[in-house]
């Protein structure tokens, strides 16, 4: 097993939705992992399975401020999306690429301590770092973890999680370098240009702008937390292309957003 520091490699956006797309990354993951030696640490979301599935059931979803409002009457069906079938179908991707691996969710190990956020946003938990114990005995063991956004409290009861917060939390416990891939190639700026570079100064001016909003404020603000922690830059970038991600993963400019404090 390689020395090097750990790479957390957060999946979002609608990856999941298409399994081309799937095959693609795991193929380009595959190839980073023989090629590189370094531990890999898998973490997603899966909102557009959640969406699917409360539609299926008649139920709604609202967002507040990028995070999904969460009644603790859907938490089961939301865990059994992301925890379930997002996981498992990752899980299965890795498998198939001959990646031997582990699906796990926040609360595996006490990786993550994780307490209700908001009472107006539900079953929405707050993450701190954990015990990294576990997760790292996997990766010495040449493991894949792939993490799915769903945390346990102390009371034990069940907290849907934003990803990107929960990326950036486990790169902590780590001292990982931390790469967050979605739909989109990167932060773009108000003409929808892509931003090689962000600062704090500048994102705080593009979110006062309402320019980085929603999901993608959630995403920054992860990302800006994780600059501070680590001393290291953040990259934002897209799964739509595979034969760039090597480059994204490898640190190499030119690809995405590098975000730095």
């Amino acid at each position: 097993m390689s020395e090097q520091q750990p790479l957390v490699v957060k999946l979002g956006g609608t990856l999941l939705e298409s399994e081309q797309a799937l095959n693609a990354l795991f193929s380009t993951l595959k190839a980073f992992i023989d090629d590189s030696g370094r531990p890999l640490l898998l973490v997603h979301g899966g909102g557009v399975l959640v969406d699917n599935q409360l539609k299926a059931m008649g139920l709604t979803s609202t967002k507040k401020n990028g995070l999904r409002v969460t009644p603790f009457e859907q938490i089961p069906v939301i865990a059994g999306a992301l925890a379930g079938t997002a996981n498992k179908l990752l899980l299965a991707q890795a498998i198939a690429h001959e990646i031997p691996s582990v699906g796990l969710c926040l609360g595996d190990g006490g990786l993550c301590r994780v307490s209700q956020l908001d009472p107006e946003l539900g079953a929405v938990g707050q993450i701190e770092g954990g015990d990294a114990a576990l997760v790292s005995s996997l990766l010495a063991g040449s493991f894949l973890p792939i993490v799915s956004s769903i945390g346990i409290t102390f009371d034990g009861k069940l907290m849907n999680v934003n990803a990107d917060q929960a990326a950036t939390a486990i790169a902590e416990i780590l001292d990982a370098d931390l790469v967050m891939l979605s739909d989109v190639s990167g932060i773009l700026d108000g003409e929808g240009q892509l931003i090689a570079h962000l600062s704090e100064a500048d994102a705080q001016q593009l979110m006062e702008q309402n320019v980085i909003k929603d999901g993608m404020a959630v995403k920054v603000k992860a990302a800006l937390k994780a600059t501070k922690t680590l001393g290291k830059p953040v990259a934002v970038g897209s799964w739509r292309h595979p034969e760039q991600l090597l480059s994204l993963l490898a640190g190499e400019s030119g690809y995405g957003t590098r975000i730095s404090h």
